[in-house]
């Protein structure tokens, strides 16, 4: 049985928050992101995934998710920290 990584429990809500508080779409949010990062291409059915979820970002994508909601990207990792857009 392999060992299972600590996972960010709040990560999913954030990154909808995030979402909600530019009153994007998912379709508009991943537009956004492929502009601010561009190592792969981002769909609206991976930010859903992401917002419930089933998947968990890489670093990249958090990083282009902070500097989109210019918040710092603990604020985004840690569930002790309080989003604040």
């Amino acid at each position: 049985m392999g060992y299972r990584r600590p996972v960010p429990q709040k990560l999913p809500a954030k990154l909808l928050a995030i979402r909600e508080a530019f009153g994007a779409s998912q379709v508009h949010m991943a537009r956004a992101l492929n502009f601010k990062q561009t190592a792969f291409k981002m769909t609206a059915a991976r930010i859903w995934e992401y917002e419930q979820g089933k998947r968990e970002p890489n670093l990249l994508v958090l990083l282009a998710y902070g500097r989109l909601a210019d918040v710092p990207v603990e604020q985004l990792i840690d569930d002790q920290v309080e989003l604040a857009l």
